[in-house]
């Protein structure tokens, strides 16, 4: 044993004299670049587990994003108050910490017409949708009443899918310029008896250049980003950024990857009014077929970064990051802070699930009824959201 041991130690001797560089012990660096995996389906990057936070972290592969800062003059800051009111008290739970974020002064209107080129694709702390930043064309524009020239401006828009640097966007919120195709007609008839009166051969050939027209208008207009009034939007087109008002932002389908679907327009002759208000249904993300104004305007487009909703964080600490505090069970407190709280073992006592106010919860209607019941308390929506087992058969 001791010649085998001695003739090993010759043998290291030997290889340290003959080698020029000491032989040392390093630690491996890995860069966060050497980390990077595409996940299977080429949608997603996931990276090599070296740590726990990393091994379930996975995110939407988005090369197109722009890596740098936002437009400064386009921000403010997010001024954080945890939760909490002008008294201090906790009125929204589970808020507090995070990153210091900028809020983005996003475009909701777009009133400004002309056509803006879209500069880059960035990304915002503070939704789940991607922003585009835009820049508006040095033109001169002509409209019924003036001639105004247009300077370059800036802008934040929500970027629809597929959006990408070097498009060009378009919103008609101030007016559908005369010059655009010649020969458009966009007033239908108002009446019944405009309806109802018989055609001649010329009125049969005006239509048809108008009805030409119009597809040329449609091609020319029903673009992703462009903004239109609904009644200049045909049925089954997709649909986000919808406004409640003629004159107001949009309030309707922002988030991530959502979209709504025009079903039909109402017309003049369906009412016994002679000068009715029309309204344009809608579907909206939730199934919900709502009456919207025609006067309204909408976003053509379905919102971007639709894989967002299947990102895994990884680990707890990136929900603090985003401002997220931890969410305890009802059941894991005492009595005397939630309604499910006390007791031995982990039962809440055969009690209907509520909220931590009392309130009804997971599936439970809480809304006020309105003057014809719970169903009819909205007199806009033509169909309710699917519940349930409707829900469940979608």
């Amino acid at each position: 044993m001791f010649a085998t041991l001695r003739r090993c130690a010759q043998v290291v001797s030997s290889a340290s004299k003959s080698s020029a560089t000491p032989f040392t012990i390093s630690r491996v660096r890995h860069s966060k670049g050497s980390l990077r995996r595409v996940s299977d389906d080429g949608l997603f990057q996931i990276y090599k587990p070296i740590t726990p936070g990393l091994r379930h972290l996975k995110r939407p592969l988005n090369p197109h994003l722009y890596a740098g800062r936002p437009v400064r003059l386009l921000t403010y800051p997010l001024r954080k108050s945890g939760g909490r009111n002008n008294t201090g008290r906790i009125t929204v739970r589970h808020r507090g910490g995070g990153h210091r974020q900028r809020i983005r002064v996003v475009d909701w209107k777009r009133e400004e017409g002309g056509v803006w080129d879209v500069v880059r694709i960035e990304y915002d702390p503070g939704r789940s949708a991607h922003l585009a930043l835009i820049r508006r064309r040095s033109e001169t524009q002509t409209t019924e009443t003036e001639t105004k020239t247009l300077t370059p401006g800036w802008a934040y828009i929500l970027a629809t899918e597929g959006m990408r640097a070097g498009d060009s966007v378009q919103s008609f919120r101030s007016g559908i310029p005369p010059d655009l195709v010649p020969g458009l007609n966009l007033s239908p008839p108002s009446t019944k008896k405009a309806r109802s009166e018989s055609f001649s051969i010329e009125d049969n050939e005006a239509d048809t250049e108008s009805s030409l027209a119009l597809g040329i208008f449609r091609a020319l207009t029903l673009k992703s980003g462009n903004v239109l009034p609904l009644a200049l939007i045909p049925p089954g087109t997709v649909i986000h950024n919808i406004t409640l008002t003629p004159t107001g932002p949009a309030r309707l389908v922002r988030s991530a990857g959502t979209s709504a679907l025009v079903v039909a327009h109402e017309s003049a002759a369906q009412s016994p009014s002679p000068d009715p208000t029309l309204y344009t249904q809608v579907r909206l993300a939730s199934g919900e077929i709502r009456r919207i104004l025609q006067t309204a305007f909408a976003t053509i487009g379905t919102v971007s970064n639709h894989l967002w909703k299947n990102r895994s964080l990884g680990k707890a600490g990136r929900s603090r990051w985003l401002g997220w505090r931890p969410a305890v069970r009802g059941v894991a407190m005492n009595a005397k802070d939630h309604p499910h709280g006390g007791g031995r073992g982990k039962g809440k006592s055969n009690k209907h699930p509520v909220s931590i106010w009392g309130w009804g919860t997971k599936g439970t209607r809480t809304r006020k009824p309105g003057p014809k019941g719970p169903k009819n308390s909205n007199k806009l929506v033509v169909k309710e959201r699917p519940r349930g087992v409707e829900r469940r058969k979608i």
